[in-house]
């Protein structure tokens, strides 16, 4: 999303230059007009260094462990979610890409326990790396 706000404000930035000097799309635009696509401008680059601190920030409060013992994920800024489960209580991971998780390198984890609803945590990074953690600590051979 900061990509495409940035994106959005470098063309309002060239339209207002281009508008300025008399040629562009809006050649001939009141001054009203030009100071106005630039505080627009303005706000999307506000907008994307919001939406790319808020999404870092979050990135940084996920943590995912495995242990010789157990499988600990904590996800969540202001509200936080815990999943501490037994190594022996696990019965499966599956994980979920779409197209543009597998580039990026993010997906969902779903962890099912024995007995227990199947946990889901979204957007988690490497997801495949978590679940291949996990496996050798069981001892379950990794699929290839």
């Amino acid at each position: 999303m900061a990509l495409v706000f940035v994106g959005l404000a470098a063309g309002l930035f060239v339209e207002a230059i281009e508008a300025k000097n008399g040629s562009g799309v809006l050649a001939g635009a009141s001054a009203e007009a030009v100071h106005g696509m630039d505080f627009v401008a303005i706000a999307l680059v506000a907008a994307a260094i919001g939406t790319l601190v808020y999404g870092l920030a979050k990135r940084n409060a996920t943590e995912m462990a495995v242990t010789d013992r157990r499988v600990l994920i904590k996800t969540g800024i202001g509200n936080r979610r815990t999943l501490d489960l037994m190594l022996s209580r696990v019965e499966s991971i599956g994980v979920e890409e779409t197209f543009f998780g597998r580039m990026l390198g993010y997906g969902s984890v779903v962890v099912h326990g024995t007995g227990g609803t199947p946990e889901s945590f979204v957007m988690i990074a490497h997801p495949q790396e978590f679940r291949r953690s996990v496996q050798q600590q069981i001892g379950a051979p990794w699929p290839v």
